[in-house]
């Protein structure tokens, strides 16, 4: 048998034949032609049998090369990422600009000035303990999960186990821990345990509520037809019909959403519209009127109304707007914000539901949002807003009748607003105020989930951290106000304890409460007194759970699972400092600060608006182009005076050090699931602090 037959007899080349297409190093492309048998390899390549062919493939070495420098310029990517992060770091810094300097600031200085002393001396308390740590565990005072038990600690600490002074200092620190630190805090860590575990079976409950909802597809449906209101033969349904636009300094937004109510699809005579502002700046104010004159020219059936003296805020706006004399001639108010556009069919698809329903208050729309691919904060925004509409509101208006209304992008019953004391400026959250001042008078609400109304989610960490700021110290305002009369009120008690226990308690104080304590609290203490611990499934697998509960109803939203665990933890200081501050009645949980529009929808709808439309419509205009572009570039030029700026964030900043201060300390515990934990959430509230997360000014 010739030996050159076989693979030892002489040295070939072993490997799968391809074809390299190569245009420049980094646009390549490898096609696989065939992979090679074991009988290919019996022969050399100059001993082919007849109709074989030769299975060198020398080309591999090229792609070899090729996915080398792939992978180098991968590298270099990330490193050069790594340098522009630095950079902006560095310049953040240098520059000073803190949310202390910020004098537009919602939080009260005295309060917020407590609150970070007190997460500065945790801080310097954990720097002081991990370094007493990580010097005992050089000294041979390793505590893993066995030497947990009080046994052993006991036995690690007695007098004649003790060598030097540090271990006699030690020795005490771990008694002390045992015996006084410990025990109180693990109560706390149970409370919130249980907490945690009532506020997740709620969401659950909400969730399930939810996929019946969708299973026996149950939804609001009206007595009179829509398709009725369209033919215009006069039977259909056109109540008189009042709509609202409160502004204030709202100069990138106010077009598109004036052209938006101006084109809704009712009858002229039957639709009127305020225009509500209460802007301080003369150019806004003249802009405003300017538009509303223009609409008026085209025959729409709007008014300008300004407020010299702006008194409760957009509470006030709304109440002095209601007293004039014309509104009893109305039977229904539609709201909305200045940056919502409600789409032609809004009222056709909301006022037949109030059609011989003498018991329904209010019709509630969704929202729909122009940005929400912005930027990594406005995906998770929409993360909470879609489990907000989708679960929350559909649930409760579907199962209880009642909700907290959204403030805008609904409709009202006049007559509602009369029986419930009308809007009252006693807190910052006055739609929440009337909507439960109504459902205890008796008035029921409708919420649609198919009928959406487009506007904006904040782009700025700033703008948002200020929203979420009033609308968690506004609830417990209101709490505190509505409690008496929600005991002496004449609904049922299921519906008492619903507003009380739920709405109230479990919803606005408990969530932000635990979330806060637990995780940026109680579980960093627990890596410094270890002999107090947090199971694994308290840190990571509820919360997972609970998150991917929470992301459901915005399924595309998946690859932003963990951001948003860490992100929702990360507001928690936010959250909780505006809950404390409402509580409390501090001096913040009275301020309302407009939030900040970039009116990234206004100059595309608007143009759009006049290229598609070159034949007049019903209540339709057509701003002239030139004008448009003029008045918007005054805007940009307007808007680049006030120039904004990226901040420093400090007790987020504190709290990250604390948090990685405690990461450290978990290795010598060699506690995996907590480490990480530690770790991430850290880096998150460090990227957050630096103001790395929302819209980055140049």
């Amino acid at each position: 048998m010739a030996p050159s037959l076989y693979w030892w007899g002489k040295e070939t080349h072993r490997g799968t034949p391809v074809v390299v297409k190569m245009e420049n190093p980094n646009n390549w492309s490898m096609v696989e032609l065939e992979s090679p048998s074991d009988e290919d390899f019996m022969y050399p390549n100059d001993a082919v049998p007849k109709g074989g062919r030769n299975k060198n493939a020398k080309q591999l070495t090229w792609v070899i090369l090729l996915k080398a420098h792939k992978a180098a310029g991968c590298l270099t990517s990330i490193a050069a990422a790594f340098v522009s992060l630095a950079a902006i770091v560095r310049r953040r810094v240098a520059s000073g600009r803190t949310d202390s300097t910020d004098t537009s600031s919602t939080e009260n200085q005295t309060m917020k000035s407590r609150f970070y002393t007190c997460i500065k001396v945790f801080l310097w308390l954990s720097l002081i303990l991990l370094g007493f740590e990580l010097a005992a565990y050089f000294k041979g005072w390793h505590f893993g999960a066995p030497d947990l038990q009080l046994q052993r600690l006991y036995g690690l600490t007695h007098p004649f186990a003790v060598k030097d002074v540090f271990d006699l200092l030690y020795s005490r620190w771990v008694l002390i821990r045992v015996e006084y630190l410990a025990p109180p805090l693990q109560f706390l860590a149970n409370v919130c345990i249980v907490l945690f575990l009532i506020q997740s079976i709620d969401r659950l409950v909400l969730c399930l509520g939810c996929f019946w909802i969708k299973l026996r597809k149950i939804k609001p449906v009206p007595k009179q037809d829509p398709a009725d209101l369209e033919s215009g033969d006069g039977d259909g349904y056109f109540p008189m019909v009042l709509v609202q636009i409160p502004m204030c300094n709202e100069k990138e937004v106010y077009q598109q959403s004036i052209a938006a109510v101006c084109n809704l699809d009712w009858p002229k005579g039957r639709l009127l519209v305020q225009i509500l502002d209460d802007s301080d700046d003369p150019t806004t104010q003249l802009l405003i009127k300017e538009e509303v004159h223009k609409w008026q020219q085209e025959g729409a059936n709007i008014i300008y109304r300004h407020r010299v003296i702006r008194e409760g805020y957009k509470a006030g706006n709304l109440k002095s707007a209601m007293n004039c004399s014309y509104v009893k001639d109305y039977e229904f108010v539609a709201i909305f914000d200045a940056d919502f556009q409600p789409n032609p069919d809004f009222l056709i698809r909301t006022i037949p539901h109030f059609k011989d329903n003498e018991e329904l208050g209010l019709v509630q729309a969704r929202w729909s949002f122009v940005n929400k691919d912005e930027n990594l904060l406005t995906r998770l925004q929409l993360i909470n807003l879609a489990f907000h509409f989708e679960v929350e509101q559909q649930v409760n208006g579907i199962f209880l009748n009642f909700f907290g209304f959204n403030g805008t992008a609904g409709v009202w019953r006049i007559k509602a607003l009369e029986d419930s004391g009308g809007w009252l400026e006693r807190t910052t959250v006055e739609d929440m105020d009337i909507a439960v001042r109504a459902h205890l008078h008796g008035w029921k609400f409708i919420f649609l989930n198919d009928v959406e109304c487009q506007c904006e989610l904040p782009e700025s960490y700033e703008a948002y951290r200020k929203q979420q700021h009033r609308w968690h110290s506004g609830p417990m305002q209101l709490f505190r106000l509505c409690l008496p009369a929600i005991i002496k009120s004449k609904i049922s008690i299921w519906k008492k304890a619903n507003l009380i226990f739920l709405f109230f308690l479990l919803r606005k104080l408990i969530l932000p409460f635990y979330s806060f304590t637990l995780f940026c609290i109680i579980l960093p203490m627990t890596m410094f007194i270890p002999e107090a611990t947090l199971p694994s499934w308290v840190v990571c697998y509820v919360p997972a759970t609970i998150t991917f509960l929470n992301i459901l109803p915005a399924p595309k939203s998946f690859p932003f699972i963990v951001p948003y665990l860490l992100f929702e933890n990360t507001m928690s200081v936010t959250k909780f400092n505006a809950m404390i501050s409402g509580l409390f009645q501090l001096g913040s949980a009275y301020e309302w600060v407009v939030t900040k529009k970039s009116g990234r929808s206004s100059e595309g709808d608007l143009i759009s608006l006049v290229e598609k439309q070159p034949t007049h419509q019903r209540g339709s205009s057509e701003p002239n182009l030139d004008e448009l572009r003029e008045e918007i570039k005054q805007q940009a030029q307007s808007s680049a005076r006030k120039k904004k700026h990226n901040r420093i964030y400090t007790k987020e900043l504190a709290l990250a050090f604390l948090l990685l201060t405690a990461a450290a300390r978990s290795l010598l515990s060699a506690q995996g699931i907590h480490f990480y934990f530690l770790l991430f959430q850290g880096i998150s509230f460090l990227l957050v602090g630096l103001d790395l997360i929302g819209e980055q000014v140049q």
